[in-house]
């Protein structure tokens, strides 16, 4: 289904700036809607043909609808837009006529002329129709909610009419909240409550008003409940603005353990301020989810600073360790253990920085191999380089992944680019740099890494899954267990050594569970 934007544009000469004001009533046209227990569609007239084309439609959460099916797109002309005729020429509301019929449902018509105000403030010229239509079928003597729904639905469309409606969005504000239903409260032109839904008197009990609404200063009353003064100041004056026909921002107010949300609209039919409507809404309930997940997130960020911290001491503790052995080969050991603590640290500072169990491991991976150049035991200079990308990790695989690439680079590095005078035999020098390059590919719900060297291969024999290093026997049980993937080391297509992961990201359900 086309947009309103793309329908306007290729049916009618409207200007950007009169699809952007459609645009606007469209986003805040959900409150009409309700107060008026009625659908609300939105017409522009065709080019040269004498008939309109509905461009939006939204129907009441308070009432049936009276259209089933869907009207965005449909195009209409003749005896059956009379009345959408009337207030676009004319420029005035239209409520004559008879109910009509759809199919088996009564509905009564009625028709809002759009306009949108000049630079200066003056009333422009109509540009479409709202058609606010009634579903009759349930008709019964309305009560004092629906009264008063009625007649503030009135003001509001008389504001549409006039180009004072919808008033202008503040930045970061959303349309979807708080809403007629959450609760409802009518001041007149001094502020006094003349109408307090039940939802909104309930609102205000939570945060102490125990008694009735009707009759009190509401800009006091916030002053008075609001447990910070300048909290309870600024909602005030958000009452206060609504009253000489501004569109305050949305405000909140806490007071007893309770936070209720408002958002305060001026009430100026034929431009005559003559009150405000305060649509609150308690959102205690969610506040409480916020805080607590805020504290969860910033107690899992403190575990994780402090896992790192812990993990960096036992690598100096190692290190120290390594210092004062005399034997080569346990200080070889010793250092190798201070790297593979320092890679799953590394991951813990990018998780304690992240606000989700979640790292970007593209970084993390240069980190590493720049530190693999570092340590490695070999006097040939290796560039390293990464292609592609990692992207998003969750923690349990970056964790593993990150000691797998460090033995892989390491490895790459001492054994594809031995120092002189080891036993093995030299490398072959040719035209091309010693260069390790890492790369990543993710495909649907898999990551491929590839770790590739240019340097003199796999000796002869290799076996790589019986072999004894424990670099190698490390990388192979995180990749097949705790990454659950497959490895091979096999000679890369133009010399040198090729390791290849396939990797599953989406995680299995552990054993004696079934995911569903």
């Amino acid at each position: 289904m086309s947009t309103l934007r793309d329908l306007a544009e290729e049916h009618t000469r409207l200007r950007r700036v009169d699809i952007d004001h459609l645009h606007r009533i469209a986003g805040d046209w959900q409150l009409l809607s309700d107060l008026s227990f009625a659908d609300l569609l939105l017409w522009v007239p065709v080019d040269g043909e004498g008939s309109f084309l509905c461009v939006a439609q939204v129907r009441p959460t308070t009432a049936p609808t009276a259209y089933q099916d869907d009207q965005v797109g449909r195009i209409v002309g003749g005896p059956e837009v009379a009345h959408l005729e009337v207030a676009y020429r004319q420029g005035r509301i239209w409520r004559e006529g008879d109910p009509v019929w759809y199919g088996d449902v009564p509905a009564r018509h009625e028709a809002i002329p759009v306009r949108l105000r000049t630079a200066d403030g003056e009333s422009g010229e109509v540009i479409a129709v709202v058609g606010r239509d009634t579903n009759l079928s349930t008709a019964r003597t309305p009560s004092q909610l629906e009264l008063n729904y009625l007649t503030t639905a009135d003001d509001l469309a008389q504001m549409i009419a006039d180009g004072t409606f919808p008033p202008p969005r503040h930045p970061g504000e959303t349309t979807s909240a708080p809403r007629v239903g959450d609760g409802l409260v009518r001041l007149d032109a001094g502020g006094k409550v003349t109408y307090a839904s039940p939802n909104a008197q309930s609102a205000y009990r939570r945060l102490g008003h125990a008694s009735l609404l009707v009759g009190e200063d509401l800009a006091a009353l916030h002053r008075r409940l609001a447990g910070d003064p300048l909290e309870g100041t600024d909602a005030a004056n958000g009452i206060l603005a609504a009253l000489r026909g501004e569109a305050p921002p949305r405000r909140e107010i806490d007071a007893r353990g309770a936070t209720m949300l408002t958002r305060a609209l001026p009430l100026m039919p034929a431009g005559v301020p003559i009150g405000a409507l305060v649509l609150v809404r308690d959102i205690t309930e969610v506040r409480r989810r916020d805080r607590a997940l805020i504290t969860k997130d910033a107690t899992i960020r403190e575990i994780h600073h402090r896992v790192k911290n812990n993990l960096q001491t036992v690598a100096a503790l190692l290190r120290l360790q390594a210092r004062r052995v005399s034997m080569p080969e346990a200080r070889v050991a010793l250092e190798e253990s201070v790297r593979r603590v320092a890679s799953i640290a590394l991951v813990h500072e990018t998780l304690a920085m992240s606000s989700d169990e979640a790292v970007e491991f593209d970084g993390i991976v240069d980190r590493v191999a720049n530190a693999a150049t570092e340590v490695a035991a070999t006097e040939v200079s290796v560039a390293m380089r990464r292609t592609g990308t990692f992207g998003v990790l969750p923690a349990e695989i970056a964790t593993s992944l990150v000691m797998v690439l460090n033995e892989l680079l390491l490895n790459a590095v001492e054994h594809g680019f031995p120092p002189a005078g080891d036993d093995d035999p030299p490398v072959i020098e040719g035209p091309a740099k010693p260069e390790v390059v890492v790369s990543a590919h993710r495909l649907r719900k898999m990551l491929n890494v590839t770790v590739t060297d240019n340097g003199r291969g796999l000796p002869a024999g290799f076996d790589a899954e019986g072999g004894a290093k424990l670099g190698l026997q490390i990388v192979r049980a995180l990749v097949t267990g705790e990454l659950r993937g497959t490895i091979e080391l096999r000679p890369g297509a133009d010399g040198g050594t090729e390791a290849f992961l396939a990797l599953p990201l989406a995680r299995s359900a552990p054993e004696g569970r079934s995911g569903g």
